[in-house]
């Protein structure tokens, strides 16, 4: 144990991991390596791609944000496996089906899906080509703190725990006192200016909120997302849409911790700059573009994968001579949650907290 005086100490200044662009050669290449590979014991040819300032434990693209490149050869399926980490699918290459809990859906290619903590998954390639996803996860976040729980193979209890479970039990709002008779337990207790206390019952069986496998075909987003083409040269924001989970409520995700937004960026389009604490992540699946981050712009190109924003570095994407299309994965909810997402939609003026301070406007009512 040790004691570290910091008192008067200046704070330091924000070091953030560099932007880094993983090619689409890059990531063919490692496909095919992939393929090439025996079947391994659980099906899951997999690689993490790893960003050159992350150590273990929590290897990921971002800090907190885990990209992994998995691919299957036709005919094969992979054994189940569950983890108390979140994460959102997509397909790159191929189509195919996923069983995550008790849902089973095909995908194809750019098709988004989301496998909520401790849902038992599988993949199976039903199709003739090799099938390529990327799998953008929370588990570097557990892993740093010590408790990411991982089981393969079929789930033979409600637990990952070795402890014994008792039945099923009926919930009440009573409990008895030591005669048997029906005692009610006050869960809320207010005190003054708002506070409140909760009893141990509560603590340890809170309202439960049902999380859900989803499924988003792109067919369906991208018929949605072309018609913002009308919105025009006016407009001062970004044409995208959100691939909602209504688990997560006020923080905006597809998980509890990130959100995956599908853009339209039109030919000759250039965003104002702008930051956020939150790290965003692209996969450019159409088009070509740059991007300008903390002053150093970065060429990328239809198939390219890129840390496009480093939390609260200043950046701006911009188009070139055709449409791109691009999923962004960002830790926004998370950091929505933790009551840390301060955002600067216009460099001119103040950043604002999220959540807790009124948000942005757009001009799109002026605009169409």
């Amino acid at each position: 144990m040790t004691f570290i005086d910091c008192s008067g100490t200046a704070p330091e200044p924000l070091q953030w991991w560099e932007p880094i662009i993983v090619t689409r050669e890059a990531i063919a290449a490692e496909i095919d390596r992939l393929v090439s590979l025996p079947r391994p014991d659980d099906g899951r040819r997999r690689s993490l791609i790893v960003h050159p300032k992350a150590t273990a434990p929590g290897l990921g693209l971002a800090p907190g944000i885990q990209v992994a490149l998995e691919v299957l050869r036709p005919g094969e399926t992979t054994s189940p496996v569950r983890h108390n980490s979140t994460s959102v699918g997509f397909c790159i290459g191929g189509t195919g089906s996923a069983k995550v809990g008790a849902k089973q859906f095909e995908f194809d290619q750019h098709d988004v899906w989301c496998t909520p903590s401790m849902a038992s998954y599988t993949y199976t390639n039903t199709g003739t080509d090799v099938q390529v996803r990327l799998a953008y996860s929370n588990a570097p976040l557990l892993e740093t703190m010590g408790v990411h729980i991982v089981e393969v193979g079929e789930p033979t209890s409600a637990t990952t725990l070795p402890i014994d479970a008792p039945g099923p039990v009926e919930r009440s709002n009573e409990e008895h006192d030591d005669n048997g008779r029906a005692a009610a337990i006050d869960h809320l207790i207010d005190l003054d200016d708002g506070a409140q206390l909760l009893s141990y019952e509560r603590l340890i069986d809170p309202p439960l909120i049902e999380s859900r496998p989803l499924h988003w075909p792109w067919a369906e987003v991208k018929a949605r997302l072309d018609k913002l083409h009308a919105l025009g040269e006016r407009y001062r924001g970004r044409r995208l849409y959100l691939m909602y989970n209504p688990a997560t409520g006020r923080t905006n995700g597809t998980t509890f911790n990130f959100f995956a937004t599908m853009c339209l960026r039109p030919a000759n389009i250039v965003d104002r700059p702008h930051r956020h604490v939150a790290a965003a992540i692209n996969y450019f699946f159409s088009g070509e573009g740059n991007s300008l981050v903390a002053g150093k712009r970065y060429e990328w190109k239809a198939g390219d994968l890129m840390l496009t924003a480093p939390g609260w570095a200043i950046h701006r994407h911009a188009s070139h001579g055709d449409d791109v299309y691009e999923l962004t994965i960002q830790d926004s909810p998370l950091n929505l949650a933790m009551d840390s997402l301060l955002w600067q939609e216009d460099l001119k003026r103040p950043a604002r907290l999220l959540g807790t301070e009124k948000g942005f406007a757009t001009n799109r009512q002026v605009a169409q």
